[in-house]
Parts: C-alpha cells; structure tokens; sequence
C-alpha cells in the first residue's frame, strides 16, 4: 500500500467514524508513523509502506475512532505557531486560546519589563508563546497540578525559556510572590453537566467548572484584587454564552473599571478583558497594598531566589 493510498482509506474510515477534519488527523497520524514532515509527505506520496509501518498506522487509526485525541497519541500540538510537548496530563491546547496571547501582546507589549502571571498554565502554551515575544517580560505560570507543571517545564527546557518563565506550584493567583501588569488564564469554564467526549481522556480538572462553568472564573475573579497592580490588565477566556455573566460578576467588583469582550475568528465571545484604573472609587482596590501574612511575607524575603526555587520545585 502506498502512502497516498492509505492516506486515502484512513480519511474515509475516519470520516465514517464522525471525526472531524478527518484529512488533517489522518495526515497528523501517518507522519507521526513515518516520522516525516509535512512537506516530505507531500512529495513521497507514491512511498510504499512496510508492513510494519501499515500495522503501526492503523493502530493509531484505531486509537482515534476510539476518541482518543490526536495530539496525544502523537504527543505534541501546535499552538501559535510552536510545537508543544503534551501528555494527558495537560489539557490540549486549543487555537483559539491564541486570542488571549495576541491580546495580552497588544495590552503589555508598551511597558518596559511587565510582569504577568498565567493562571492554570497547563503545558505552558501561553506563557510560552508570550515569553518569545516579550524577551524583558517577566512570566510567572501557575497550576494546581504538579504534573502539569512537569510538562510545562520540558516546554520551557524545549524553546530554552526555562529562566525566564517562573513555574509555581498552587491554586489560582496564591502561589504568586508579587503583584503583577497582566494576569491571563484560561480556566475550566465547561459546564460538568455538558462535558465533551475528550473528557474520557483530557485532565478533569482542567476541564470541569462546575454546575455552571463560572466557579474558577469567579473564583480567580475575587483572588485578583489583591495580586493585580493598579492599571493593570485581567484577560480570562470564556465559553459560548458565558459574556454577560462574567462581565456583570466583574462590574460588580470594579465598577469603574474598563471591560471588554473579544469575539474568536468564529464570532464567538471567548476573551473576557478588565482594565483597572488609578485608585477606582468604589472598587476593592482603592489603597491597595500587599496582603500582609506570613507566607507572603517570606516570599517576598526570598524573592531574590524565588524563581530558582519554583522552577526546581516543579522538575521534582
């Protein structure tokens, strides 16, 4: 069987199986088998297969008709346009969560060295990609799971920014050590009652957002008065029907702050954005100082050696 050929029957048998985009997964699948590029496949359609390498295929095959993603049979996905290591561990990238990386580029890219902090940062895509745009930033990336965070880190190691970006072990906005310009998160905002099939295989945790999708989002939302600085920026991605509750929760908080929504390239709202002012009347934020509490207070004693000890932390 040559490469074309079965490319051919791996397209229907997906297409039959429901799978979406069924010539994409099917060329993913044969490259993955052959090890071979995009480009190399394009101009060795002729190649015949060894047995071997037609067993291995249709296996994988199998593999997807049975619901398990590409990305992590194959271990990696591309996101803005980078190839990330990704492993059930991690939620799969989504592009478009790209929106929040070109929105937190226009929001920060002005100032000197800003500091930002990705919450729930899973394979470290986004910190990642804003890390090789922005070379002064200074990225923290947290995520309550500490196996998350070793995939992270080998992304880190893999686009060599591993000294730059801080990985902290931690719930939501506590792990952090400073208040920061720009927090960005994208957290599990999928009702539990409507979750996909990839639930069977993608991280619970980072998927579910409890009866209503809103519970981290609104969580993240109260943490944030106290870790973001004074004219500093929020970015959330949100799912469909999801705007007008996250906007009126934060109006509730800030209510002079600036807050938008942005559409993806489907016309769907997906990014929920805040702006804060100068000293808001009547917001949470007016005489801001840092929460004043122990470990805090021994973070910031240590912050000299904080991010060598997060980012050893997380490789453990």
């Amino acid at each position: 069987m040559t490469l074309k050929q079965a490319l051919s029957r791996a397209r229907g048998i997906l297409a039959a199986g429901n799978i979406e985009d069924a010539r994409l997964e099917s060329e993913l699948l044969i490259r993955h088998t052959l090890k071979i590029s995009q480009v190399q496949l394009y101009l060795d359609l002729d190649r015949k297969l060894s047995l071997n390498q037609e067993q291995t295929f249709w296996q994988l095959i199998r593999r997807r008709l049975g619901g398990e993603p590409t990305a992590y049979i194959t271990k990696h996905r591309e996101f803005y346009g980078l190839d990330f290591y990704v492993s059930p561990d991690v939620l799969i990238p989504r592009p478009e969560s790209e929106l929040l990386v070109e929105m937190a580029l226009d929001l920060i890219q002005n100032r000197p060295v800003p500091t930002i902090a990705e919450i729930g940062t899973g394979c470290g895509a986004v910190a990642i990609s804003l890390a090789l745009k922005l070379p002064r930033a200074k990225i923290y990336a947290t995520d309550i799971s500490a196996l998350a965070l070793k995939v992270a880190l080998f992304n880190c190691q893999r686009h060599g920014v591993v000294d730059r970006i801080c990985l902290l072990h931690g719930d939501m906005l506590d792990p952090l050590p400073e208040p920061v310009d720009l927090v960005v998160a994208n957290l599990p905002y999928v009702d539990k009652l409507e979750m996909p099939e990839s639930a069977n295989f993608e991280p619970l945790l980072a998927l579910d957002g409890g009866s209503d999708g809103l519970e981290k989002i609104y969580q993240l939302c109260q943490q944030v008065t106290d870790m973001l600085r004074p004219d500093g920026y929020l970015l959330l991605e949100i799912g469909q029907g999801q705007g007008k509750g996250v906007t009126t929760y934060l109006h509730s908080l800030f209510s002079s702050a600036k807050i938008k929504i942005a559409p993806d390239l489907s016309g769907i709202e997906r990014v929920v954005s805040l702006r804060l002012t100068h000293n808001p009347a009547g917001d949470k934020l007016i005489n801001w100082v840092l929460p004043e509490n122990k470990e805090q207070a021994m973070n910031r004693r240590r912050n000299g050696h904080y991010e060598y000890n997060c980012l050893r932390q997380a490789g453990n």
